[in-house]
């Protein structure tokens, strides 16, 4: 049964409310006009709290290049086997959001977050105690312990803007992704810092750690849920069967599985690219923070060109610039060629995963599919940043052969580009418009 009850002042938005309080299983329809939106201290407060958590933690598995060059070069375990410490890391904080975007529906936000702000930064501080000589130590701290509270924080973050911005929205959404961005800068430099001055690698991380926990604080202090947009209506739920069965999504979410592969090649690699090429290490120690400085730009324009241009045709432009960008390093091995990569890479990787998670989000018919078709498609597609990099790692060997690397990265990028398109053809036709 569903009752619809006036607020003073109602705007013609509806939003599905659970009379919890009433001890009543039942929704109630609510036009709440007093609610404001792109406006006020708690839209503002969200927004921060939402950056310092990307900052804290996408930002902070941006730079995992640097570790994957410590490790490979101090011996720890091969460049595969270090590679799924950072591929299991990012493969949760993406795909956990199937559980926490649902816990955040279900009003348990501030639960949640705080969860994973505790098990992230235990874990980031554990990691500074371990044994670098000792795999397994290093796979627990940072490969799943980071990547769970990690996942417990990301979506949740992200998804909570929809709460209090409307018309700013993909503005609100675009400012809060310059955190990963800027974490990803800003993290890399600090770290690269202290172990070349000669600290150790536990104070070092320490160092980080506390930044970390600084952020996350004010992540659980400045952010909040609104109760009265948690959908809770059984009329508002997605029917699974009828997003598995559609067939452009479906192709998306393979195209997407293909093209990261190879898509976090640069983050794990560049650095170690750049000094086994004879670029000095003062610059090398630089190219995961250009990275993500040319991702900058890469997260926020793309959003205002593909109004015009269509999210679809600017996903595909994307993704064949990064394939192009990818083979180019064949033809790398000067410090401006490393210096052009690394922004170029940025830039595109920055665009590419902008327009996945619109055009993810453009095949909702209802508000009730946004969140189910959102966590599905990365959980299915983060199997590739699972998979990808450590295939890399064991292509590059302990030879380091980089042509291996180069090539599957490159396939495995223009892969997605093909299915993409063909997704991007159904989409054109059914909606009988070039502009998709």
């Amino acid at each position: 049964m569903t009752e619809t009850e006036k607020l003073p002042n109602v705007s013609t938005q509806t939003l599905e409310v659970e009379l919890g309080q009433r001890g009543e299983d039942r929704s109630v329809t609510v036009q709440p006009a007093a609610l404001t939106f792109d406006s006020g201290a708690k839209a503002w407060c969200n927004l921060i709290g939402g950056w310092c958590a990307l900052f804290a933690t996408f930002g902070y598995t941006n730079a995992f290049g640097v570790y994957q060059d410590f490790y490979t070069r101090s011996d720890t375990a091969s460049a595969s086997a270090i590679s799924w410490i950072g591929s299991t890391q990012v493969f949760l904080l993406t795909s956990l959001g199937l559980i926490s975007g649902k816990l955040l529906d279900h009003g348990y936000f501030r639960h949640t977050i705080f969860a994973g702000s505790v098990l992230y930064v235990f874990s980031l501080f554990m990691l500074s105690i371990a044994d670098t000589s000792v795999y397994y130590q290093l796979f627990l701290a940072q490969g799943v312990g980071m990547g769970l509270g990690g996942g417990l924080i990301y979506i949740p973050c992200v998804a909570i803007q929809s709460h209090h911005w409307r018309a700013r929205r993909a503005m609100a959404i675009g400012i809060v992704f310059t955190g990963s961005s800027l974490g990803g800068i800003v993290f890399p430099i600090m770290l690269n810092q202290l172990l070349s001055e000669g600290t150790s690698f536990g104070w070092s991380v320490r160092a980080t750690a506390f930044v970390v926990l600084g952020l996350l604080a004010l992540v659980n202090i400045l952010m909040s849920p609104r109760a009265e947009m948690l959908v809770r209506s059984e009329a508002h739920l997605a029917d699974l069967k009828a997003v598995i069965t559609d067939v452009p999504y479906m192709l998306t979410i393979f195209g997407a599985f293909c093209g990261m592969l190879g898509i976090f090649y640069p983050y794990f690699y560049t650095q170690l690219f750049a000094i086994t090429h004879g670029v000095d290490s003062n610059v090398a120690f630089y190219t995961i923070a250009m990275l993500n400085a040319g991702s900058i730009p890469g997260r926020v324009l793309p959003g205002i060109l593909a109004h015009r241009l269509g999210t679809f045709n600017f996903l595909i432009f994307s993704t064949a610039a990064m394939a192009v960008v990818i083979f180019a390093l064949f033809g790398i091995s000067s410090v401006g060629g490393i210096v052009v990569f690394a922004i170029l890479a940025g830039l595109f990787s920055g665009a590419y995963f902008s327009l996945l998670a619109a055009a993810m989000a453009s095949f909702a018919r209802t508000p009730g599919e946004a969140g189910l078709r959102m966590g599905l498609s990365f959980a299915l597609a983060a199997l590739g940043l699972l998979t990808g990099t450590p295939i890399i790692g064991a292509l590059l060997g302990s030879n380091l052969v980089w042509s291996k690397t180069i090539i599957f990265s490159g396939v495995t990028v223009v892969a997605g580009l093909i299915v993409f398109v063909l997704s991007r053809q159904i989409v054109a036709h059914r909606k009988a418009s070039q502009i998709v």
